[in-house]
């Protein structure tokens, strides 16, 4: 048999995402990968449950949605204390009642203040009927003041490590799409298990130089080239945000591009907030038909999105507050 150029570029990419990531694929399901050094296996479609998931505003609906999400395979759930001030940990409670063993199941937590950080997580085990949350993240790090806040002795930091070695927090992380150089920061000074960042074609900042497509220096720096590379060597879970760009990207590239892009990245999974049934659908016959997308691909990618949305997209993200 022969391969061309292109089939020959696709495998060489899915051997080197196999060899990062622990990559599998069988046919009809959703691929899975390895969860950095937690050892945990992951889909590597996730079902977001922030704004998109309290988009269904009738709460059976979003329950259909969740259940059809980890029947189709779906199996890493992704909430938060502050989104929708509980309601959406109340959500996925309900559903965690009957299907807990069957998901890899994880939160958030904002507060900086280590009593009331406390207080919330005691709400969330409540809110999603468990004893036990396999990952829950510091919610979205944003400048040094505040990375400074959480490191502090005694601080939320100190307090969920210890929960973590008392096996009520399987894993800990840390998410931000605020500054890449202060994620950064944190991933080199702390034994975080995971991170959470986001991760989209828009945001690297490219532009055509000499040598060919590279990255322009006069572009904010972006997660994927300063925050990434650290996760990835200090073997923590990666988890992408943020893959549509808060749909600012939808129609600018094909959908199943933009989600191959962020997929095609040494990541464990994207987690996307789907608020139709019919998205759910949509995204999991993507994930389960993927292929990676080579590094030139990427890059032509990045370099048309990026050149358009970059800055924008920056400034939005800075402003942004997940709820």
């Amino acid at each position: 048999m022969t391969f061309s150029r292109r089939q020959f570029l696709e495998t060489s990419a899915m051997a080197s995402l196999a060899a990062a990531t622990g990559h599998a694929a069988e046919p009809g399901k959703i691929p899975t990968r390895k969860l950095g050094k937690t050892g945990a296996r992951v889909s590597v479609l996730g079902m977001g449950g922030g704004s998109r998931f309290l988009a269904y505003k009738d709460e059976d609906k979003a329950l259909e949605a969740l259940n059809k999400a980890i029947d189709i395979g779906i199996h890493y759930v992704d909430t938060a204390q502050t989104y929708g001030n509980g309601v959406s940990e109340t959500r996925v409670g309900k559903v965690m009642a009957t299907r807990r063993k069957e998901v890899f199941l994880v939160t958030k937590i904002q507060e900086r203040d280590p009593d009331k950080a406390m207080a919330r997580l005691e709400q969330s085990f409540k809110n999603l009927q468990t004893d036990r949350i396999d990952l829950v993240h510091i919610h979205s790090l944003t400048t040094a003041e505040d990375l400074a806040e959480i490191e502090k002795k005694g601080g939320v930091l100190e307090r969920l490590l210890k929960m973590r070695d008392g096996k009520a927090i399987r894993f800990v992380g840390v998410t931000s799409h605020t500054d890449p150089t202060v994620l950064k920061a944190a991933l080199e000074r702390h034994d975080f298990d995971c991170t959470q960042m986001a991760l989209n074609a828009a945001l690297v900042g490219m532009k055509n130089g000499k040598g060919g497509m590279e990255i322009n220096p006069q572009m904010i720096p972006s997660f994927e080239t300063i925050a990434l590379p650290v996760a990835l060597k200090k073997n923590m879970g990666v988890l992408a945000m943020k893959v549509f760009a808060a749909d600012g990207i939808v129609g600018q590239a094909p959908l199943e591009k933009l989600l191959y892009y962020s997929m095609s990245l040494p990541v464990s999974a994207c987690v996307v907030g789907m608020p139709k049934l019919e998205f759910i659908s949509q995204n999991t016959q993507m994930a389960k038909q993927f292929k990676p997308l080579t590094e030139a691909e990427r890059r032509e990618l990045s370099l048309a999105l990026s050149s358009k949305n970059k800055q924008a997209l920056d400034r939005y993200f800075r402003r942004h507050v997940d709820a």
